[in-house]
């Protein structure tokens, strides 16, 4: 990481929101939590380099190299937000499709496709998604993160 995640929040408090904006740090960040539980301050270090990232996403500064990144977490939230629990199938094929928009090259399509039936053999991809009974709850919480922008 070009910047530790203590050093991110300390940009963001003096101001320097564009700096934390700009560093690679917030698309290096896999949410592991690590920081968020080890901060001092208990300050959810993981939860600020989310919001960062969505931020960039929003203003549209998203490095070129990381737009996978972001057509990936589009692809998850979206899975989430239709069915209340992960659909592993829907979240690769619109994965794929959003990443194959982007970049030709270096997502093709069914690059996976042959390990889908040892996966499956293994008990590790499910044809069948799950839904939340409960879908009102689930659109509550979204409504309420996103201020009820889709």
């Amino acid at each position: 990481m070009d910047a530790p995640p203590s050093r991110l929040i300390r940009w963001l408090q003096i101001g320097e929101d564009e700096r934390a904006l700009a560093a690679e740090a917030i698309w290096d960040c896999v949410a592991c939590q690590t920081c968020s539980a080890r901060c001092p301050q208990e300050v959810d270090c993981a939860s600020v380099m989310d919001a960062l990232r969505q931020i960039s996403f929003m203003h549209g500064t998203v490095p070129p190299g990381r737009t996978r990144t972001v057509a990936f977490q589009q692809a998850f939230l979206d899975n989430i937000r239709r069915n209340g629990r992960l659909n592993e199938l829907e979240l690769t094929a619109s994965f794929k499709l959003r990443a194959f928009r982007h970049d030709h090259a270096i997502t093709p399509l069914f690059q996976d496709a042959s390990l889908a039936p040892q996966l499956r053999k293994r008990g590790k991809l499910h044809l069948k998604g799950e839904r939340a009974r409960d879908r009102a709850v689930l659109a509550r919480i979204f409504d309420k993160c996103t201020g009820g922008a889709a």
